[in-house]
């Protein structure tokens, strides 16, 4: 009895010791477990941190140099517009049984009269009433202002001729070398001989600074304006701007409606045989092409082949939409598969239609996310510059484009060609500025994905 009980004893011995080491082998691996996640998160934490630090130097560069760009130095004057310097007729004003190619005749005739006057006087002239000494000097004191403000005051005296007499206070852009130079963006202690600007002009336009005649304000140039090579202060956006738009219209028009026709016949009435396999193998080949290869294409097919005009934003947006259609087919398949089956077995099971259930079911639920899709890839596509360049989009037009057959430019084509400018000093920041313009344009369309998906989003 005696010996049973040791053996009973000592088995629970054993018991109790086997149960400690169980315990501290499970509290070890625990203890292994929960480090292991704790660096497995730490890890993690410190991936997005550094994700979110790239990008917040990123956007903290780009806004440092690109936010000054939009205040410009501008010179605020009497301008007299002198009748002793605009002589010219009156403006033509077209006559009764005076045919148009006759009017038209005298227009032109006017408008060359018009082209011939000295506006260059007028600036000096005012420029005078704040320096005297710029009558003596009239080419240093024509640096002051940038050449394309001439072409502004003939405009204006075209559009209004009765401002010939009159004294008007303008606001004119300077040149683009002295707002470098009151921005502080050339060391002011270099020669003269590196100096882009005299010493005469230099003094007088911190003078002009110092009595509040030239100050930094919005430039609505930027905006407004077309690039310009002559007078680089008064480059500006606007045919960029619109040839992006014209671009996107066209893609939105139709890589959009074809992409979301070719991914509902292939995710919902498509047969599954070896051609339709090899049409989805293609597809997702296509969208890893790199954006090049689209603008060979492009070159070679639509400029080469169909004879279309090169640098139009009608071919851009012809390349854009080949680029585009392989996402949109993508995002639009990707959605109709997180459609739940019983949606499609439930509509055929009250009697509707293979056409029925896909549109009138299936299609109002995956709405959102082929929205949200089509908005990304129609973004990513405002961004692209490779395939633009080799259709000639990359040519100075200084012009709108009032169709989309009109020879443009694009904004990431503009932000390539300012950035490669010789005026580094000036063009670096306005390349900073085009470059927050064309982010806020894909930021917006980004929103607006977000947007649409919450508006439209349904719940099952």
């Amino acid at each position: 009895m005696d010996s049973i009980m040791q053996n009973l004893t000592t088995a629970s011995a054993d018991n109790s010791v086997q149960r400690e080491q169980t315990k501290q082998r499970i509290a070890q691996s625990l203890k292994k477990r929960h480090a292991s996640e704790r660096r497995f998160k730490m890890f993690g934490m410190g991936a997005v941190g550094l994700a979110l630090s790239f990008v917040l130097i990123l956007f903290v560069s780009i806004l440092s140099k690109g936010v000054p760009a939009f205040w410009q130095a501008t010179v605020s004057l009497e301008v007299y517009f002198d009748p002793d310097v605009i002589k010219i007729d009156p403006k033509p004003i077209q006559k009764n049984g005076e045919s148009p190619a006759e009017f038209q005749q005298r227009m032109l005739a006017w408008q060359t009269s018009l082209g011939m006057v000295n506006f260059n006087r007028i600036i000096v002239n005012s420029l005078a009433t704040e320096l005297p000494e710029a009558s003596r000097y009239p080419r240093d004191a024509l640096r002051l202002i940038t050449s394309g403000e001439r072409f502004a005051l003939r405009d204006r005296v075209a559009n209004d001729p009765t401002l010939i007499g009159q004294t008007v206070r303008l606001n004119l852009l300077a040149d683009a070398n002295v707002d470098v130079w009151l921005k502080g963006n050339i060391d002011r202690d270099l020669p003269d001989s590196r100096q882009q600007l005299s010493s005469r002009t230099r003094a007088w336009a911190d003078k002009l600074a110092e009595r509040g005649v030239i100050e930094n304000k919005f430039s609505t140039a930027l905006f407004m304006n077309v690039d310009s090579r002559s007078s680089l202060a008064s480059a500006g956006l606007a045919g960029a701007f619109m040839g992006s738009v014209f671009m996107m219209l066209i893609v939105m028009l139709l890589a959009v409606p074809i992409g979301v026709a070719s991914a509902i016949y292939l995710e919902e009435f498509a047969p599954k045989n070896k051609l339709t396999d090899l049409i989805e193998v293609n597809i997702n080949n296509l969208a890893a092409v790199p954006s090049i290869v689209f603008g060979l294409l492009g070159a070679s097919v639509f400029i080469l082949w169909f004879k279309l005009p090169l640098s139009a934003p009608f071919v851009g947006g012809l390349v854009l939409t080949l680029m585009t259609l392989p996402t949109v087919i993508i995002a639009t398949r990707s959605t109709l598969k997180a459609i739940p089956p019983s949606i499609r077995q439930a509509a055929l099971g009250i009697g509707a239609s293979k056409t029925q259930a896909v549109f009138h079911h299936v299609l109002p639920l995956a709405l959102p996310g082929i929205l949200t899709g089509s908005i990304l890839g129609i973004a990513q596509a405002l961004g692209e510059t490779a395939p633009l360049l080799l259709i000639g989009m990359n040519s100075f037009v200084a012009s709108i484009p009032g169709t989309p057959m009109e020879q443009s430019t694009a904004l990431p084509v503009q932000i390539f060609l300012w950035q490669g400018n010789e005026l580094r000093n000036f063009f670096e920041a306005r390349t900073s500025a085009a470059i927050i313009v064309l982010l806020a344009l894909m930021i917006s369309l980004n929103a607006l994905a977000i947007w649409l998906r919450r508006r439209f989003e349904t719940r099952w």
